[in-house]
């Protein structure tokens, strides 16, 4: 947990994309790897101090959750170790924090799946009594479980804006009816099968995004991150109460705080005092105990 790595710079693959978190690196043409950055962003905008330990926490969380859900749909994973296909130099920046995969053809819709009320969510609830167009029942509070779990989509958006919430017609013109049949009930089955495991951990996934692909094959196959607190809601099961936002084990201490300052939400960000990255790494490091023990 002492050093951070921001951004990577292998030298022995040649570099095809820096995300907010990961940087992607090809590996012949068919294969990637993917490095997990200690950065981390907060309103679509990537804050210039990493957070340590934070890009192993989310490779070894997506990692648990990979194994543990196999069984409903396909993974990107190649079963290949990350460490062969780098140079003994590089490896440093890539020993516990990368994940070798399959290359495939992103499906370009987050798929969202929330279970509980909160966030954007619990906004728009309070504006339509619906969220990305679904209807919902009337006095559901801040915070509240939903009767059955609920998709609601968004487009992804480019480096530096903001995904936008769409509806579920909206992502059927996407792909087309069909496959987006599939990706709300995979999603769903997901975020259910993710949710029972978690309760028993004393963690509860108020929501969570998933995103898609399709191989040469067309099979669609789940990719990128998984369950992890970059990707998730993450509430603590003893402290939940219904009407107030619970603590959470991810970023959402960052947003908290930037919320106090004076900033628009555009880049450059306000630099993290050394208080806040501490007490984030711990926020990691406290939801990967909890699900694993380790």
């Amino acid at each position: 947990m002492t050093s951070a790595l921001h951004t990577s710079t292998l030298t022995s693959l040649p570099l095809l994309a820096r995300g907010k978190v990961r940087d992607n690196y090809a590996v012949g043409n068919d294969r990637l790897l993917m490095v997990a950055s200690d950065r981390l962003s907060a309103f679509d905008v990537i804050m210039g101090e990493p957070i340590p330990g934070k890009g192993a926490l989310l490779t070894q969380m997506a990692l648990f959750w990979f194994d543990k859900l196999q069984g409903l749909c396909p993974n990107h994973l190649t079963g290949e170790a990350p460490e062969s296909v780098v140079s003994r130099a590089d490896l440093p920046q890539v020993r516990g924090r990368s994940m070798l995969v399959k290359r495939l053809k992103p499906i370009p819709v987050e798929a969202v799946v929330r279970g509980y009320l909160a966030g954007s969510g619990w906004k728009e609830y309070q504006q339509s009594q619906s969220v990305c167009g679904v209807k919902l029942p009337a006095g559901l509070k801040n915070a509240s479980k939903l009767p059955e779990p609920i998709f609601t989509p968004a487009a992804k958006a480019e480096m530096g804006e903001h995904d936008e919430n769409i509806n579920y017609e909206q992502v059927e013109n996407i792909v087309g009816p069909e496959l987006a049949a599939t990706i709300r009930h995979l999603s769903i089955a997901i975020y259910k099968a993710a949710a029972e495991i978690a309760l028993t951990k004393g963690i509860i996934i108020a929501d969570t995004k998933f995103e898609f692909g399709l191989d040469g094959n067309g099979t669609l196959t789940l990719m990128d991150e998984v369950l992890t607190p970059d990707s998730s809601r993450f509430w603590p099961a003893e402290s939940y109460v219904e009407g107030s936002n619970p603590p959470s084990f991810d970023k959402q201490f960052v947003r908290d705080w930037l919320e106090t300052q004076t900033w628009d939400k555009t880049p450059p960000a306000p630099r993290l005092p050394a208080e806040v990255v501490v007490k984030t790494a711990a926020k990691y490091q406290e939801a990967w105990q909890r699900l694993t023990g380790a």
